[in-house]
Order: C-alpha cells, then structure tokens, then sequence
C-alpha cells in the first residue's frame, strides 16, 4: 500500500530536524526542503508502508547521480568528488535533477529499499556478542535478520579501537584485519567495559534478508553505496573494504520474512552450535504487529535450542518489548540506538541493557556493568 503525502511530508522533516541535523548537512537540507515540496516529496509515496523512508528517497537519488558523475549536482555531493557544501543552488539543482528523472526515480522508489549495510555498526554489536561467544567457551553461530549483503556477518574477522575519555584506547579482534573500526567510548559511572577477545570461533554465518545483495556484484554495490550518505565518503570506502574482505568469509543469504522464514534460516547453523541472532536497524521496517511476531519467532525457536539476541535497534522498536519501562531510552529522546542482550529461558525473555550508541556506531556509551 502506498504511503501519503502527509506521511512522507512529516517523515521527511523529522529526519531533517533529528536524524541528519548534526550528522549530515547536505541530506538535512535536501530533506528540509523536499518536506514542503509536494512534487519532489509524492516521488516517495511510490514507496509502501514503513520503506517510505526519507533516506531511500535520498538513496535514489544518489544511485542516479553515480550514473552522471559530471552533472552540476555532484559539486555537493562528496562521495561523488564534491567539495561544496550546501548553498542556494543545491536545492533548485537538486530539485530539477530529480523531477526530470521522476519516472527512474519512481520505480527506484518502488522496487528498493534501504539496504544501508553499516559497517561502523560492529563496532558497537561486537563487545555484546563477544561477551556471549566468550560466556560460552566455543564456537557460536551467527545469524543476522535484515542482513542486507550480510557485512556484519564479519565482525569477528575486524579489528576495533574503542577511544576512552582521557586516551586510554582498549583494542579487540585480530590485529592484522583489512577492516579496521573506530569508536569513542564513554562509560556511565558504576558500569564496566567487558574485557574483549583478540578471537572469537565463529562455526557458521548466515544471513535472512527479503532482498539479499550480492556484494560481489558491481551493481548492487553501487546500491548500497548509493544508501550510504553521500556527504559521509569514508563510511563508503569502509563498505568497499568490507565488502572485498568478504570473499575470505562468505556468509550463505537466504531470501525470506524476518518471521516467517526465521526458523529456516536458523536451521542452516548446525544444531550443536549455540545461536546468536542479531539485528541492526532492521525493526523500523517491520510493521509493528510483527515486531511482537518477531520477539514470538525467537521465543518459540529457543525452546529448541540455546539463542541469544543481540539488538542494536531503537529502543522503542527493539527491547520495548522485552524491557519495557524505560521510555528514558526512546530514540526520540535521545536519537541513539539502544544495545541490549536477549536470551530465553523456558519461553521468558531475560533482556540485559548494554549500551547506547549512534546509529552509525561512531559513538557509544556503555551502561553495563
């Protein structure tokens, strides 16, 4: 079902003023003024339900510019060569650049959806499902719903740098790894940074995914760097470091519904391997009686086998429902992602908060203790 204008409009002017205010400049100024422009602003109603998100409108539109790297636009755009920043031409060139191109960009609308395959992400999954893997004294299995080209499903191969107040630097992971992470770190008084290995076994990978996308294929990479904000380039080399990385450790994709297809794909980690699902920015597309399916899906699965859920999601989309009381946490509020661990015991969940971080996983505050 499409989205209303309204609700693309209101969309677009939240992630404006909250999500890209201070971490983009160029997409808060095209989305500022893409909110009150009904003509640029329908182009996203060609998007159904919660896909109709101001950053696959954006996403779009830098798939199309890849393709006309000497367009005026590009000045603006640095993950395309730009050096300008923001002014009083990006708007009408933006504008006219989309609706000359609407049919293109209508049926981009329609037929994607924002894979932002983060991978400054495992900075802030890792400490939690390293602490799991470490608790269980072996080899674990990973499974990612809403894994997108399945990057993440990598984590064990990187190497991090957690950057403290003060400049103490804590190090985890192999030391020599192609992709190496950054993330400042601030502790809450009374909690404490666990300790990380330098290895974790991983014994299988697997990714669910309605769309997966073969990060070995130009043109779906180039999608996915089309996702990536455009004004951010270094999270774009990242991804194409992760992505040759991944040929090492090619995690197996499968093509289906975060609940209906859970079991399946579970089913692909050997059954004496202990299972740790995790999701990153995948609740917001699910509608929200699915979210509760979701929690329901792994519920029943960990009657069968040991499970953990590592969730780095919004907390009002994510631990809610397993840790509710703590609107404190809400995105909203704060405009960071909530880190929490999951497991299940005789159907109950046990939901341990971790951490809170930015959604791209630059920043983290760690509130365990």
């Amino acid at each position: 079902m499409a989205s209303s204008l309204d609700t693309v409009r209101e969309r677009l002017r939240r992630f404006a003023e909250d999500e890209a205010a201070e971490a983009s400049p160029l997409y808060s100024h095209l989305a500022a003024r893409a909110a009150t422009d009904d003509d640029v602003a329908a182009l996203l109603t060609a998007a159904s339900g919660n896909d109709a998100h101001p950053t696959l409108l954006l996403a779009a539109v830098h798939r199309l510019l890849q393709s006309e790297p000497i367009h005026p636009l590009t000045r603006y755009y640095p993950s395309l060569g730009g050096l300008d920043g923001p002014d009083d031409r990006t708007w009408p060139l933006f504008r006219e650049f989309v609706l000359e191109r609407a049919t293109a960009m209508r049926e981009l609308v329609a037929t994607r959806y924002t894979q932002t395959n983060e991978v400054g992400r495992a900075a802030v999954l890792y400490p939690a499902v390293a602490s799991v893997a470490k608790r269980i004294r072996g080899a674990v299995g990973l499974l990612e719903v809403g894994c997108s080209a399945g990057l993440l499903l990598g984590m064990d191969t990187f190497s991090y740098r957690y950057l403290r107040d003060g400049g103490e630097q804590i190090t985890a992971g192999p030391s020599k790894a192609a992709v190496g992470l950054h993330c400042a770190l601030s502790v809450r008084e009374g909690a404490v940074f666990p300790a990380l290995p330098r290895k974790m076994t991983v014994g299988a990978r697997i990714g669910l995914d309605r769309s997966p996308v073969d990060a070995s294929d130009e043109d779906e990479l180039a999608w996915l760097e089309a996702c990536v904000w455009a004004d951010q380039p270094d999270r774009v080399r990242l991804l194409r470091t992760a992505a040759a990385a991944q040929r090492r450790h090619r995690p197996e994709l499968v093509t289906g519904d975060a609940v209906d297809d859970l079991a399946v794909a579970a089913a692909k980690v050997p059954a004496e391997l202990p299972l740790i699902v995790f999701t990153s920015h995948a609740l917001p597309y699910l509608p929200a009686a699915r979210r509760d399916d979701f929690v329901a899906a792994l519920r029943e699965l960990a009657t069968r086998r040991s499970l953990w859920w590592v969730a780095m999601e919004n907390y009002e989309v994510g631990l809610r429902h397993v840790l509710p009381g703590h609107d404190e946490l809400a995105y909203r509020a704060t405009g960071k992602d909530t880190l929490g661990v999951v497991s299940f015991d005789e159907g109950k969940a046990h939901a341990e908060l971790k951490a809170q971080a930015v959604p791209h996983g630059q920043r983290m505050t760690w509130l365990a203790g």
